[in-house]
């Protein structure tokens, strides 16, 4: 997952739009911003944040600026432990050539502090957007650990995860009939990055993206061809 094969992947498979959320780190959005710039591609850095209850949120923002100060409140949540690399491996830094500038001790495969609503409420302060991840899955997702999505949850969608079409998604967890549907490869390889989601937006920021989930004008979103809006 090198940053310039990252872009060269998307270029290949034709998507506009990537975002970068590695488990609990920021730290090599930055790699791939670069590796992109004078591509056509755009790459929201982010963070995949998994809550004090085990539920992993997609946390998305426009800037290197805004994804960093929210690492820093991550990394202020997380329990004071090294990576084991005997288990985990290497937690390497690259930069946008894929060389490595620098190794990251903390310990990332663990859950933050934070809640879910007390992640929400504070990216949304940054200016981000969050969306629950792989929501069918029976595990770190938020119906899993959680039952259901809190209705006065701030989240506008949801992920689905590969496993699942949208029309299985809606029909086995009826409650995600009021949030737009979301999917992608979340990918750890490059042979997993794939185009399952059409967006139809003004332009490829954050905030346009929330109002696309949301519903609002005549904005749209396709998951596998089919329409994944809100149907109540």
């Amino acid at each position: 997952m090198l940053p310039d094969l990252i872009v060269q992947q998307a270029q290949e498979l034709g998507l506009e739009i990537i975002a970068i959320t590695d488990h609990n780190s920021a730290e090599n959005t930055a790699a791939v911003v670069n590796a992109a710039r004078g591509t056509g591609i755009t790459v929201f850095p982010g963070i995949e944040v998994q809550t004090r209850e085990e539920v992993h949120v997609v946390t998305l923002f426009d800037s290197l600026e805004q994804v960093m100060a929210w690492q820093e409140q991550v990394y202020g949540s997380l329990p004071p432990l090294k990576n084991d690399e005997a288990r985990f491996g290497e937690q390497l830094i690259l930069d946008a050539e894929g060389q490595p500038a620098g190794y990251l001790d903390q310990m990332l495969i663990t859950s933050s502090s934070f809640s879910i609503e007390e992640v929400v409420a504070r990216v949304d302060k940054l200016g981000g957007l969050c969306i629950p991840a792989h929501v069918d899955r029976p595990v770190y997702s938020i119906i899993a650990n959680l039952g259901f999505v809190p209705p006065d949850l701030n989240v506008r969608g949801v992920e689905i995860s590969f496993n699942i079409s949208p029309m299985d998604a809606r029909q086995r967890f009826p409650q995600l009939d009021r949030y737009s549907l979301i999917a992608n490869g979340d990918a750890h390889r490059l042979k997993e990055m794939c185009r399952r989601t059409t967006l139809k937006m003004k332009e490829a920021t954050v905030a346009e993206l929330a109002l696309t989930l949301a519903g609002e004008g005549e904005r749209g979103m396709w998951v596998d061809g089919r329409s994944t809006m809100p149907t109540v």
